[in-house]
């Protein structure tokens, strides 16, 4: 490729989704993509992780219909007016008008809502914690942009209901705690998790929290978000249980929203460098791919069926891999597959065969870092490798996020450090939307920097700080960057 990512994200972005085959974007709905196989396939192993993650957290999987009656829409009054401008509607089937309009679904409270009302009768029926992964469809208004925003996303949504705010409290730092323990130590994307201002948080919920990762091109992109829901959603829909006293009670609700499409186009632009894709090791499609070294004017029956002889050791053991046997020269096939990200390069040529041996070229390495491997010890080596990499990809994009990470007391420091492409700590008036909005829309309109909230446990400032924006007695280190 031979873009510089640092100094060009957007052109790099572009070239990579098309040079590695990740999606096609000729599809004639504007706004909407095909992901391609290369990928799909990374993004199906994601899934697995997430699920696995929401699965041992007592989170049980479910598919609800992607239709919802509108009437069902409307039924959380503030819900619908914050969506009803991105909603799809569906207002025939066949050649006949619906006697009600459906939406597709933007996202699912309408939809389970009205069934856990059936499914909850007393605590006996508490928690309850279900998730499906599924597509939602937005009518986004703002510039699409494959992977990160399109007007059809493919996510995973947890909706949980719990006896007192206690249980959903608690739920939300537990989200917070599989954020972390997904998107920062499996996918190895660093965040930070906001609370979102009063007028930027989820239509219906008592309040939003966010996790917030940065951008080659200094701009933040929101990935997972959980929301505490409150009692609202349970009295519009009627979910209501009766507690111990004998009384009737709403439920107490959250939700969250792991976007896999998103937060692989996140992981991908992260981690890749000038040279192309640089996967995990667990989240790259094919992990090892195996390379023959014919030679000119030679007989390369032996070093292929060696090659067969590798394949065959290191699929037995779990491991992705292929032999590249096509016609293309062996420098070519490299250039290929770096583009690619296939973590880990195995070269063998006559010696290797002869000997029993493996060349192996990892990733990240430095140009023509080399290493001989004996095939006895190669699949424990190749794990270790893998293992390493990642590792690497993470304390690397940790790094990155934490030198962006930024002050600032004046509105000058501000702009400063937002051209920089920071993510800037500033005193702040107010979260309330009453209140602090006028600065918000303040900086966003001087800066083009967006309010994004506060740390979910960080404590206050002292009394004498003061508003970045306003002057008034500051409430809170909110925090201040660029979006997408």
């Amino acid at each position: 490729m031979d873009i510089d990512k640092q100094k060009n994200f957007s052109e790099w972005f572009n070239t990579i989704i098309s040079s590695a085959e990740l999606a096609d974007l000729r599809y004639n709905v504007k706004g909407f993509v095909v992901f391609r196989p290369w990928s799909v396939k990374s993004m199906k192993l994601m899934y697995t992780a997430y699920e696995a993650e929401l699965e041992r957290r007592g989170h049980s999987p479910a598919l609800f219909p992607a239709l919802i009656p509108e009437s069902n829409f409307k039924i959380e009054g503030e819900h619908v007016e914050g969506f009803t401008p991105q909603v799809f509607w569906v207002e025939m089937a066949g050649g006949n008008k619906l006697e009600e309009r459906l939406a597709m679904r933007p996202t699912s409270e309408t939809a389970m809502y009205q069934m856990y009302a059936l499914w909850i009768q007393g605590t006996a029926d508490l928690p309850l914690k279900i998730y499906q992964s599924c597509q939602v469809w937005r009518y986004e208004t703002k510039a699409t942009k494959p992977f990160f925003r399109s007007r059809e996303f493919h996510w995973i949504e947890a909706h949980d209901c719990f006896a007192d705010e206690a249980g959903a409290r608690g739920q939300v730092r537990e989200d917070m705690e599989m954020t972390q323990a997904v998107l920062f130590e499996q996918f190895g994307i660093p965040f930070l998790f906001f609370q979102r201002p009063e007028w930027d948080k989820f239509p219906g919920a008592v309040h939003t929290y966010a996790a917030d990762t940065l951008m080659p091109d200094g701009r933040v992109l929101q990935l997972p978000s959980t929301h505490l829901l409150g009692t609202n959603f349970a009295k519009a829909f009627n979910v209501y249980y009766q507690n111990d006293k004998g009384e009737r009670a709403p439920v107490w609700q959250t939700c969250y929203g792991p976007a896999i499409s998103r937060i692989y186009g996140a992981m991908f632009s992260v981690h890749g460098d000038n040279r192309g894709l640089v996967l995990p090791y667990d989240f790259a499609p094919l992990q090892v791919v195996i390379v023959p070294i014919l030679g000119k004017d030679k007989d390369g029956t032996a070093i292929l069926q060696y090659c067969q002889e590798v394949l065959e050791m290191l699929t037995r053991a779990g491991i992705r891999a292929k032999v590249d046997d096509s016609p293309n020269t062996p420098g070519f096939k490299y250039n290929h597959w770096e583009l690619q990200g296939v973590p880990l390069r195995v070269e063998v040529g006559g010696r290797e065969a002869e000997q029993k041996t493996l060349t192996l070229v990892v990733r990240d390495a430095p140009p023509k870092t080399k290493a001989t491997v004996p095939l006895a010890s190669a699949i424990e080596i190749v794990r270790k490798e893998g293992s390493l990499l990642s590792a690497r990809l993470t304390a690397k994009a940790d790094d990155y996020f934490k030198a962006h990470l930024s002050h600032a007391a004046t509105m000058d420091e501000l702009k400063a450090a937002l051209e920089k492409g920071c993510i800037v700590r500033v005193p702040y008036c107010s979260m309330e939307k009453n209140e602090g909005k006028a600065c918000a829309d303040e900086i966003k309109a001087k800066f083009a920097g967006d309010v994004r909230g506060i740390k979910y446990d960080e404590k206050p400032p002292h009394a004498k700080e003061k508003c970045v924006q306003c002057g008034r007695d500051a409430k809170h280190w909110a925090y201040v960057a660029r979006q997408y």
